[in-house]
């Protein structure tokens, strides 16, 4: 049977945005859920030593899904897979899924158990500043969050057959169970064990058997036999590996700021983590949303010989989306201190508070950056190029290090998500540079773009922030949520309408896309209320 033919760019267009509306739902409320777990984290853990130690407790675990390209799974698979449904070959689509997952699922159960007996020699390297007994804690921890890679890694390869198959609701459902599983695991506890077990039941239940039922129901039976000699598994060992032996600023950015953290004062990782898990919602909200309901398509026009037009399909999802991104960076700059106060309660002193508010307005400079990278680097896995993104983040790793070391050393706390932002952004403005001379296509337009929504941002960022100023003063004999709750209220309505406004009168196109896109999904009676939302 012949390949399908390539989608139309408006047919492309469509499918992006029906699983787009899926993903950005789903990470929306998966973001609001760990909102939760955040606010959990800070009124039960506090931001000492304890929160320090669990949010540690993540680095090896991490380190083995990076290892086995778990997190890149569905960007390194789905191409595979979609060649078997491309040709209407399901039997040559199961024999690629059991090769691939069997084989995974052998090498995990060994190197659990090779990095359970290993962690209390590893810890000293994650943490060297942390004292003996918080070591001791890490090691507990640690062992208990290991078993959640396996189900997060198979999970992922799972929730790979349903995206090749644009069946996304079940793999968008499963961060939402995980996260729940966390939040409801600390409220039994109410320690950082009951944090961790919730970790291991919510990565079964959510990342795992969620898509396992869903590939179930859509036909995939799994065969447990191991083919080594599968032409699927070689190309899959061959696209992973890169990913597994590089070192990209965007998985290892946390294990670097916590090895740094752990030589600063306690309560540091805390801190740091803190302020960049309230980056990640808008992060995830628009970017990983976009990138994920994007890369199907993508692999579908590269697959049907159109580079070009996946080109011009990603650059006009890369505008919209950073549209949103930059807006949501204009409130979480202007109000970061009060946005912490909200989550994290009173266990977190004002100065704790203040330091993450000026910790998020820096990650925040590299916000476009963090955003941008989910959507990027999957036109060189729509390519199949994993070796390029992979060396040019390693790269930028190595000349980064010292510059981690340099600013802590130097500006102590807020260094390092200076040293974050200037990686992260060096690193996605080469990435994308290099991409659009892979690809091809009209010009993106990105140049002029880029510039004049950091102009609207900050100027936006400045307005908002004076908004926020002036009510500290007249709101200061209320109570701290409710006076906090305000004072991120009029910096959000102030950066938006100023965002708005500066957009359109620097002739930003996408504002008004974006605003009629909004205005779409909005109650016909309001939308008509709302010139600028109509479309």
């Amino acid at each position: 049977m012949s390949p399908p033919p390539t989608a139309a760019p408006a047919s492309a267009g469509k499918a992006i945005r029906i699983a787009g509306l899926i993903w950005g739902g789903s990470i929306l409320a998966s973001r609001l859920i760990g909102l939760v777990r955040e606010a959990m984290l800070g009124r039960i853990l506090g931001g000492g030593n304890s929160a320090d130690v669990f949010l540690t407790a993540f680095v090896l675990p991490d380190y083995l899904n990076y290892l086995l390209a778990g997190g890149a799974l569905s960007l390194v698979f789905i191409p595979l897979y979609s060649v078997h449904l491309a040709r209407g070959d399901e039997a040559g689509g199961e024999r690629a899924f059991a090769s691939v997952a069997n084989s995974l699922l052998f090498v995990l159960l060994v190197a659990l158990g090779a990095l359970w007996l290993a962690t209390p020699a590893l810890v000293p390297l994650v943490a060297p500043g942390f004292s003996p007994e918080q070591l001791d804690q890490l090691v507990r921890l640690t062992r208990i969050v290991l078993p959640a890679q396996a189900f997060h890694v198979i999970g992922g390869l799972l929730g790979a057959v349903l995206q090749a198959r644009d069946k996304h609701g079940l793999p968008a459902l499963a961060p939402l169970v995980y996260t729940s599983g966390m939040v409801i695991g600390g409220l039994i506890g109410q320690s950082a064990e009951g944090f961790a077990w919730g970790v291991v039941v919510g990565s079964a239940l959510g990342p795992f058997l969620l898509p396992l039922i869903g590939a179930w129901r859509a036909g995939l039976r799994w065969r447990l036999h191991l083919d080594l000699r599968s032409a699927d598994l070689r190309a899959y060992a061959i696209r992973s590996l890169p990913i597994m032996l590089g070192f990209s600023v965007v998985a290892v950015d946390d294990w670097i700021l916590k090895r740094q953290g752990s030589l600063l004062a306690d309560g540091s990782i805390a801190t740091l983590t803190y302020a960049k898990s309230l980056m990640k919602v808008p992060m995830g909200v628009f970017g990983l949303a976009a990138g994920v309901a994007a890369f199907p398509t993508l692999a579908r026009l590269v697959a049907g010989g159109a580079p070009d037009q996946a080109w011009d399909t990603l650059t006009r999802a890369l505008r919209m989306m950073l549209v949103l991104a930059f807006g949501a960076q204009v409130v979480l700059t202007a109000a970061g201190t009060d946005i912490a106060a909200l989550l994290y309660g009173g266990r977190l002193g004002p100065a704790q508070l203040n330091d993450i508010g000026v910790c998020l307005a820096i990650f925040g400079v590299g916000l476009w950056a963090w955003a941008a990278q989910t959507l990027v680097a999957r036109g060189y896995y729509a390519l199949g190029q994993t070796w390029l993104p992979t060396a040019l983040g390693s790269a930028v790793v190595i000349f980064a290090l010292p510059l981690y070391s340099g600013l802590r050393e130097s500006l102590g706390l807020y260094g390092l998500p200076i040293a974050t932002s200037l990686a992260i952004s060096g690193y996605v403005a080469a990435l994308t540079l290099i991409l659009k001379r892979q690809l091809g296509g009209a010009p993106s337009g990105l140049g002029r773009f880029l510039p004049r929504m950091a102009l609207v941002t900050a100027l936006s960022a400045l307005l908002a922030g004076a908004a926020r100023w002036a009510l500290i003063g007249p709101l200061e004999a209320l109570p701290g949520p409710a006076g906090a709750a305000l004072r991120v209220l009029a910096a959000a309505v102030v950066g938006a309408l100023s965002y708005i406004g500066l957009a359109r009168l620097l002739g930003v196109a996408e504002i008004s896309a974006v605003l009629r896109m909004i205005g779409a999904r909005l109650p016909a009676r309001l939308r008509s209320r709302l010139p600028g939302l109509r479309g």
